[in-house]
């Protein structure tokens, strides 16, 4: 098992925003202090709007994005799905592909909020813009990225993201390599305490919630999806 560890690592950011990045993978000019990704998984931040703050408009092209809130709200804005809001227990996935999207994402109120931004590339470039948004489910992993080209819930990949709010007892397993990153609470990951913060790589998960409530975000690759 690989640990890191959230608060070992410099806390940074930009306009409104306050993240620390933990996943940036070489493709995209990670450091050594941040790890590289899973399959088409490329950059994870845990980040926190300050009150009022925002991102400012700004574009991306051939990228998924993909945000998790976990406390407070935000308003997106921008060429899809301009004016939703978002809230704790949601999630949104975008995808920019060949026509590209631009989006300011704002926290409208006047304390801090807290979201998990997840970038992959897709597999298939050119792709027309899109978008998909998502609620969690008590006690349950939801799938908020990858599956193959025939479904429509999901943007399709073969690197699969799933997020779950979890309460106390609750047991999860995955087999092969995964990346996880523990939010809001505590558990024992294969053997190992841990908690809020704590991004995990391994093989063969078996999880178990230790709090009343833990995000679990969880990314693995499904290679015949």
């Amino acid at each position: 098992m690989k640990l890191l560890k959230r608060d070992s690592l410099h806390r940074g950011g930009f306009s409104g925003l306050r993240e620390t990045r933990l996943i940036v993978d070489n493709k995209v000019g990670g450091q050594n202090d941040t790890w590289n990704g899973l399959g088409s998984f490329i950059y994870l931040a845990d980040a926190r709007f300050l009150p009022k703050g925002e991102t400012g408009m700004h574009p991306h092209k051939e990228l998924d994005v993909i945000t998790v809130m976990l406390e407070g709200r935000v308003k997106h804005k921008g060429s899809l799905e301009n004016g939703k809001s978002m809230q704790a227990n949601q999630v949104q996935a975008q995808r920019a592909g060949g026509e590209g999207f631009r989006h300011n994402e704002i926290n409208p109120d006047h304390i801090e909020n807290r979201m998990l931004q997840i970038w992959a590339l897709p597999e298939t470039v050119g792709e027309p813009a899109s978008y998909k948004f998502y609620e969690l489910n008590k006690n349950q992993m939801v799938r908020v990225y990858g599956g193959n080209k025939s479904q429509k819930l999901t943007l399709d990949s073969h690197t699969i993201i799933e997020v779950g709010l979890l309460s106390k007892n609750k047991h999860v397993t995955q087999e092969g390599e995964f990346i996880a990153y523990i939010t809001g609470g505590e558990g024992i990951l294969n053997g190992v305490k841990v908690k809020d913060g704590d991004l995990i790589r391994d093989e063969n998960l078996a999880f178990t919630v230790l709090s009343d409530q833990v995000h679990l975000s969880l990314i693995y690759v499904n290679k015949v999806n």
